[in-house]
């Protein structure tokens, strides 16, 4: 399993977690899933979502200071593999030194 597929199901976990809805257990959560229309998250589940991150991987991963610098329509459309690689950044060692 590369770092992206170890991510993707970490992440998958905590969204189900932060839904908290039955249905959400059987929604396949796949790269290409939307945060607004697959899966329906709301601004508050966005922190709880962040707080999991932080609980998860530490400082490294600054979930909300990533959104923070995007737009309302980037937020809107954000899908589950723009945050697997903007965690996968974070984690990899830096090669600019």
């Amino acid at each position: 399993m590369n770092r992206s597929e170890e991510v993707l199901g970490e992440l998958a976990t905590m969204l189900r977690g932060v839904i908290g809805e039955a249905w959400a257990e059987d929604v396949p959560i796949t790269l290409e899933t939307s945060f607004g229309s697959d899966l329906e998250l709301e601004s508050i589940e966005f922190v709880a979502l962040a707080e999991k991150m932080t609980a998860r991987y530490g400082s490294q991963v600054d979930f909300a200071g990533w959104l923070a610098e995007k737009e309302l329509g980037d937020i809107i459309g954000l899908r589950v593999g723009q945050v697997v690689e903007f965690i996968v950044s974070c984690l990899s060692p830096s090669t600019t030194a």
